[in-house]
Parts: structure tokens; sequence; C-alpha cells
């Protein structure tokens, strides 16, 4: 992998205020993330924690139509000033954890002004604290609303494929992030692996290419297998953990909860 060019990366860093807070990102669109996000919400509170997810995709936002779900609330009543952020969070039935959910389609809410995101990400702090953790999922790419929102995660973690322009795009997005705040904990989750080796191959790559040209080196967070119950599962708008809770791809969620908590301990 062939380093991409960017432009210099901005110098406002902020220190890491929100240890419990887990951000989902990715270079590119179309590796999982939001159905990642959703499947570590349930698994961190299958493990006994009391775990908020929070679509961070503003503008784009999809989390409720995978799940099949209608909020009473969303974040554009929260934008509109017509609840306050705890007051969207709903209860996803079934699973145990809490949602805010984005409003898709909105581009007024991707094109929020620098203040009122701030803003945003300082009531959803604020909000964490009632939280065991908080998982937010993050719209693709580096935008300033990634940033800002992602910007005082505990733990970032990249989800990637062995796509090429997957690869590229997660190792710009750790390029960027890693040179804004150089303490931000990145790590990476390799998505639809056909074994482990080849996860193991694909996390490989992209280690190399942060040795070599970042000095720096993500830790992996886990490899998630490819496995036909995650579409099933998409496609019946119904959590992986509940309606194939024994398949390959949920064991190897439930296994980088584990090691998210034991690294936490």
């Amino acid at each position: 992998m062939t380093d991409p060019v960017f432009p210099a990366a901005l110098k406002n860093v902020r220190p890491l205020r929100g240890a419990n807070v887990i951000a989902v990102a990715s270079g590119k669109g179309g590796v999982g993330k939001t159905w990642f996000s959703i499947t570590l919400s349930h698994a961190l509170t299958k493990a006994g924690l009391n775990t908020l997810l929070f679509d961070g995709d503003l503008g784009l936002a999809n989390v409720d139509i995978q799940l099949g779900f209608s909020p009473r609330n969303d974040l554009g009543a929260v934008i509109n000033g017509e609840v306050t952020l705890a007051k969207a969070a709903q209860r996803f039935p079934d699973t145990g954890f809490d949602i805010i959910a984005g409003r898709s389609g909105s581009g007024t809410l991707a094109q929020l002004p620098s203040q009122r995101l701030s803003g945003l990400r300082n009531d959803l702090l604020e909000l964490a604290k009632s939280y065991d953790r908080v998982v937010m999922d993050m719209g693709a790419g580096v935008d300033r609303t990634v940033r800002t929102l992602s910007g005082p995660a505990g733990v970032t973690l990249v989800v990637t494929t062995d796509e090429p322009t997957s690869l590229t795009d997660a190792y710009a997005f750790i390029k960027l992030t890693h040179a804004t705040n150089p303490a931000a904990d990145l790590r990476i989750v390799v998505n639809m692996a056909q074994t482990v080796k080849d996860g193991e191959r694909t996390y490989g790559t992209i280690l190399k290419a942060c040795q070599n040209f970042l000095k720096f080196k993500p830790s992996l967070a886990g490899i998630i297998r490819r496995d036909l119950k995650v579409r099933d599962a998409i496609r019946n708008q119904t959590p992986l953990l509940t309606r194939s809770p024994a398949s390959d791809a949920a064991r190897d969620v439930e296994s980088i909860v584990q090691r998210l908590l034991a690294s936490a301990n």
C-alpha cells in the first residue's frame, strides 16, 4: 500500500474525555459498520453493561432502518430543540440497549454549524455518564462531523475489509486521526474475512502501512468472518444476536467485546 497524500491535519487536539465511549468508524461505506455497531451494542448489553447506541451518521442515518425501529424522537428533534438528547434515547425492545436514532436523508444535520456540532458532542459526553458504554456509529470518511463527534472517544474501532479501496480509506482515516490526536486509541476490526488467517493478512497489510509511514501500530480489535447469517438478519431487520446467536459472526463480535472489556480493566 502506498501512502496517499492528504492535506495537513488539524491541530486542535482534544483530550480523551469519553473513556466509556466507543466510536465505530471506517474510511469508506459498505464495510458493515452500522451492522457491526448494532451487534457490538447488543453484545455489550449481553455482557451486563448499560449501553447506548448513538447514530452519528448525520444525514445518512440507518440504524433504525436496519432494525425496523420507529423511534418517537430522533436527532432531528434534538437539533430543532424539541427534545433533549436524553429524551431522544429509547430502549430497543428485546435487546436491552438504548438508541438515539439519526434522521435519514436530512442534509441539514450533516451541515450543522461547528458550534452546534460541538454542543451536540458535549451533550453526548454528558449523557454518556449515565451509561456503562456508548457506541457511536459514525459516518464513513474523515469529514468535520466524524472528527468532531469521535474526537473524545476512549476507543475508536476502524472497520475495514480486504478490498484495496477499503484498506486505503481505512489507512486514510487512521493517518488523519492519528495526526490530529496522537493519543487516540485506534484499533482495527477486519470484517467479512473468509477465514481468520485471511483476516490476519488483511490486518497485516494495514499494520505494515501504518508502521512504515506513520511509525504507529494500531492494534487488532478482532476479525469477523464472512457469514450469510448476517445478511439474513439485516434482511429481516433483526439483530444477529437475536436471530442467529450461535453464528460465526455473532461469536466473533462477542470475542471483540471480551477483548475490549479486558483491555479496560
